[in-house]
């Protein structure tokens, strides 16, 4: 087997599984302004998958779901994440995600949709460790050449982290990331990282080879690197810091190079500059509008664009007032049209 996390430079940073977020239209974005060179390290997933679609749909379903598989090789190392609590059905789609030549399978053991916990799948998998880990062997099975890896919360109702992790770290997944809240707690309440260096030490107290990765409220990469500083672990993963920024993983100076009318912000060499040219975020939105609608146009509501909108058009002269017209547009074409309007009005340069 070869197992790529293995392959990668510590500490290493990971794009969250976003549903309606990391789509196939967002995930090539990313990769292409955030594979530069000198960027950070970093390892993409895919949004979760139903196995239980993927074995029980029909065939229509099945193509639907398919979709949500695709990726390019520029997005690598990729991980395709699946949630159930079927191990005959975790097996198959862990075979399906070798076929098609993922990097890597990770199992969803964290969302709290109360639709997926109906199921017995997502975070209801915490109050249930022996499934739990029947489905990591279930993966192993099914992908015997790609790494599994693992992503859940500190509990369910309460935390249970020293219960819980050695549940999982027993089954020998390559990594576990732990989003350091319970289910119970949802996002109404700070990341707890105290909690994630207690799990890097239960890992090196059980002597297990299962990296750590970090999640919860990590504002940048700058912040992410002072977390793996104060906790010890391997890696952390990013969510909501990616939105209207798909050049997150990019040093600052190749920001700078596409951008030159920014300055830097903070220090070191993942420093993110603090400002863009009006003119290259908004071109960045409309190529991510325009990208959405070929790939996934036919299958999702172009409804799901609105929050992006919301997260490029922040922080400059007039951006609410575009904001609000972008949410009334139904194509990209209409997009497109009301920036050049803006950028048109305000005399925007770009470079």
């Amino acid at each position: 087997m070869k197992n790529f996390w293995l392959d990668l430079p510590e500490p290493f940073f990971v794009l969250a599984p976003l549903a309606n977020v990391t789509d196939a239209a967002f995930r090539r974005l990313i990769a292409k302004y955030s594979k530069t060179d000198g960027a950070a390290p970093y390892v993409t997933y895919t949004e979760f998958v139903s196995a239980d679609g993927l074995c029980l749909e029909g065939e229509e379903g099945r193509a639907k779901l398919m979709r949500d598989l695709v990726f390019s090789d520029a997005e690598r190392p990729i991980v395709a994440q699946f949630f159930t609590s079927t191990p005959e059905h975790m097996e198959k789609a862990a075979a399906l995600a070798q076929e098609l030549g993922f990097d890597g399978v990770d199992i969803n053991m964290g969302c709290p949709d109360k639709a997926i916990e109906k199921q017995g799948a997502g975070a209801k998998l915490i109050q249930t460790p022996e499934l739990a880990t029947e489905l990591i062997f279930a993966a192993k099975r099914g992908a015997p050449n790609l790494p599994v890896s693992v992503k859940t919360r500190l509990g369910y109702n309460k935390d249970i982290l020293d219960e819980w992790l050695p549940a999982l770290l027993a089954a020998k997944p390559a990594a576990v990331v732990i989003h350091a809240r319970t289910r119970k707690e949802m996002s109404k309440v700070p990341a707890r990282w105290e909690r994630i260096k207690r799990a890097v030490e239960i890992r090196d107290e059980l002597k297990s080879k299962t990296l750590i990765i970090g999640n919860g409220d990590v504002l940048d990469l700058k912040d992410a690197s002072a977390k793996v500083l104060e906790t010890g672990v391997d890696g952390v993963m990013l969510g909501r810091a990616i939105f209207g920024r798909p050049w997150l993983f990019a040093p600052a100076e190749s920001v700078q190079e596409k951008v030159p009318a920014c300055r830097q912000a903070g220090s070191g060499r993942f420093a993110q500059p603090d400002y863009l040219s009006v003119h290259f975020r908004l071109r960045v939105l409309v190529e991510h509008t325009k990208l959405f609608e070929e790939l996934l146009g036919d299958i999702k509501s172009f409804a799901i664009m609105k929050k992006h909108f919301k997260a490029y058009c922040e922080g400059f002269p007039g951006a609410k007032e575009l904001r609000i017209k972008l949410m009334e547009a139904e194509t990209a074409v209409e997009v497109e049209r009301l920036v050049e309007e803006y950028i048109l009005k305000n005399n925007e340069k770009g470079e």
